[in-house]
């Protein structure tokens, strides 16, 4: 059964940085587009960033954009955020999906191009 597992958020300060790991299972997950996401307390789910099939293209959320770099690595069956300059309005649940269906070689930003998610992993961020 494919499954998606998140790791690597924690509480850190204003400016910090982490590094969310996805890792799949079940399946290879190298042909997948896949994106994060992210979803605050009484806030809906948002995009924050998306990398299509092969790696080669990515997108960011105007929110992110700067600070959060997305990759993937073939031979781990994973995909990373790395997230620095971390702020505040940065805390959140961050979830990783795929989309497992075919598409066409760029990347997506809407949650119903998904079809597999991960669980969560918490990331807070202190002033």
């Amino acid at each position: 059964q494919a499954q998606l597992v998140e790791s690597g958020g924690g509480s850190v300060q204003a400016g910090d940085s982490l590094r969310l790991s996805c890792a799949a299972s079940g399946r290879t997950f190298n042909f997948y587009p896949m994106g994060w996401f992210r979803q605050a307390p009484g806030k809906e789910r948002e995009f924050v960033a998306a990398i299509n099939s092969n790696g080669g293209i990515t997108g960011y959320a105007e929110s992110v954009k700067g600070r959060f770099t997305i990759s993937r690595d073939s031979a781990k069956n994973s995909v990373y955020l790395q997230m620095n300059k971390l702020k505040p309005e940065d805390t959140a649940v961050y979830y990783c999906a795929a989309k497992s269906r075919p598409g066409s070689g760029s990347y997506y930003t809407s949650i119903p191009s998904y079809d597999l998610w991960g669980q969560g992993t918490q990331v807070t961020v202190s002033s």
